[in-house]
């Protein structure tokens, strides 16, 4: 299972808990985030109830169509499946991309986290649609117990994707400064959480990051 290239440079990451501690609604923010031109986005929210999870993701999927832009949930594949997304994103420690296929089928987009090269090589090998590596820079948003990678990380990383025709995304650190780095060293997309929410005007800062990795 194999996909040539993601539709965005740019991988919006809609965390719930970072909107609520930022002042956001999550609905609202991602629609903040297509009005600036986000087409990749995906819906992370590790604590919220699944009933409320559903029904936020439903109204962003709504909102996507609108700009035809693509939705990806993260672990839940039941919501994912139920709302319509277009795929699921999973890390080591959710269900294997092989389970998730199992609940929302051969044509629905699965990635899949990765932290180490013995990581990567094992995802290689795994159905999925792309592969992200992580976190390329020091990152407070999520705990991973690894070390930032670094851009020589990326290069390798990008070479071993390359060789499976996988798209790599890379994650963690990435700010509007980073970014076109971590494109000019392989990555097809930069996925970015923490930094949209900076300036309290995420679809001008997504504006910002789509001039920066199309320049």
């Amino acid at each position: 299972m194999t996909s040539t290239a993601l539709s965005s440079r740019l991988y919006v990451v809609c965390d719930a808990e970072l909107c609520t501690t930022r002042g956001w609604d999550l609905v609202d923010y991602a629609a903040e985030c297509f009005d600036g031109g986000a087409t990749l986005v995906q819906i992370r929210a590790k604590r919220l109830a699944a009933r409320d999870l559903l029904n936020a993701t439903s109204a962003i999927i709504r909102r996507a169509a609108t700009v035809r832009a693509t939705v990806i949930v993260n672990d839940r594949s039941d919501i994912a499946r139920m709302a319509g997304a277009a795929g699921v994103h999973v890390g080591q420690d959710d269900l294997t991309p092989l389970q998730v296929r199992a609940l929302v089928g051969h044509d629905a987009m699965v990635g899949l986290s990765t932290h180490t090269a013995e990581q990567l090589d094992a995802a290689l090998r795994q159905p999925i649609n792309y592969v992200a590596v992580g976190p390329v820079f020091s990152t407070g948003t999520k705990a991973t117990g690894y070390e930032a990678l670094g851009l020589e990380a990326v290069r390798a990383a990008a070479a071993m994707a390359s060789s499976r025709r996988l798209p790599l995304v890379c994650i963690g650190g990435v700010t509007l400064e980073r970014a076109r780095s971590v494109i000019e060293a392989g990555a097809q997309s930069v996925a970015v959480i923490s930094d949209l929410l900076t300036t309290g005007r995420p679809a001008q800062r997504v504006q910002d990051f789509l001039n920066a990795l199309a320049s």
